[in-house]
């Protein structure tokens, strides 16, 4: 190959896209303005707009340019909408475009000596697809042997889709809180903490999710709490009626009268960062006005971190085609057994290191320079 470029597909002006850029040129990166013309110098890194990238497979703009390999990091796209119905939709149209990018390999492989130059993706779209999955991530990290807070999966095998049949599954299996999630989405969209008091029949339901006035459900990204019996079952069967995974609710460790959770941000094999969120209720995101802490305010043993470690390192191993993921890990009050919640492929942004040493997109922008220099990542 006679030149090289770094790519990433993403959105211009969002947090993810200015502070990798920012990272790009400490290391030494041209950043090249959106849509440059077909000539890219070998230090190169060009950001592209999710909005233009499809008219940029072919013609003299393409990506793939004849003696050019490029590098791919991909964003997720923005999603403006916040009705649950419409996850699926967005989640599907997302897919194709992966697939879509996932081809460009084959064809580059396909065309190598006519009209197209090598890709290599930071994330391979199909790895990214795998995770968009919460109930095939979680299958694939079960299978494995991996401590994750396990799926409910009914005797019956027949999928839960309405309150009632949820509270009997329970009852059947003797458990009596668990969190209910859309099988695809993020940002806490539709996640909910239910919990049933046995002899009482009393019912507690902590969830972002609400009504619409046409019926449909939106994410509100604000935590609510109910305990009127027909507001939940109502609320539960909009839910379930959408495409969800039923999962075990661990009592989490606590700090300081907080429940918590920790994100890691894995890279290239190794733990890269970590972040505690701290929580009131059983939903830790940070967007919900929760509270960050640094891991090391916990003071946790050392073979804590060294579990958590071990067990990242194990579900990166399940998903070979990925060089970075956000994962969720539960420590379980008590043992501080840590579990795995999710694994999101595109996990990596963390306000709180963006806006100190921005470590995590450093890392990838050094990762884009030896590649641009050697053609690989050591």
């Amino acid at each position: 190959m006679s030149s090289r470029q770094a790519v990433l597909l993403g959105n211009p002006g969002t947090k993810r896209t200015v502070y990798l850029e920012q990272a790009a040129k400490q290391c030494g990166l041209s950043v090249l303005p959106a849509l440059q013309p077909e000539a890219f110098p070998a230090a190169g890194f060009l950001v592209v707009d999710w909005k233009e990238w499809s008219r940029l497979l072919t013609g003299a703009r393409s990506l793939l340019q004849p003696d050019t390999a490029t590098y791919i990091k991909i964003d997720p796209p923005l999603w403006e909408s916040c009705r649950l119905e419409e996850l699926d939709a967005l989640t599907a149209s997302y897919r194709k475009d992966l697939e879509i990018l996932a081809g460009l390999e084959q064809q580059a492989e396909r065309n190598l000596q006519t009209s197209f130059g090598t890709v290599t993706f930071f994330n391979h779209p199909r790895g990214i697809l795998e995770l968009l999955d919460k109930r095939a991530c979680k299958m694939r990290l079960t299978q494995a042997g991996l401590a994750v807070t396990e799926m409910m999966i009914p005797e019956d095998q027949v999928p839960i889709r309405t309150a009632g049949q949820l509270i009997q599954a329970m009852i059947r299996q003797h458990i009596h809180q668990v969190f209910v999630k859309p099988v695809c989405g993020s940002g806490a969209a539709g996640v909910s903490a239910f919990r049933t008091q046995p002899g009482t029949g009393r019912m507690v339901l902590y969830t972002c999710a609400a009504e619409s006035p046409d019926g449909g459900l939106i994410n509100t990204k604000r935590l609510v709490r109910c305990e009127d019996r027909e507001q939940i079952q109502r609320a539960l069967d909009k839910l379930l009626a959408l495409d969800c995974i039923v999962e075990r609710w661990y009592p989490k460790a606590q700090y300081k009268g907080f429940s918590y959770d920790l994100r890691v941000v894995m890279q290239n094999g190794e733990l890269d960062y970590i972040l505690a969120r701290l929580s009131k209720g059983p939903v830790t995101n940070l967007h919900l006005n929760n509270h960050p802490v640094e891991y090391e305010a916990l003071s946790l043993p050392v073979q804590v971190l060294s579990q958590i470690r071990s067990l990242c390192r194990s579900a990166m191993s399940c998903f070979p085609s990925l060089s970075c993921a956000g994962i969720d890990i539960l420590l379980e009050k008590g043992s501080l057994r840590p579990r795995i919640i999710e694994m999101n492929a595109q996990g990596d942004l963390i306000y709180q290191d963006i806006y100190q040493e921005n470590r995590i997109y450093l890392h990838q922008a050094e990762m884009m320079k030896q590649w641009l220099k050697e053609g690989r990542i050591l």
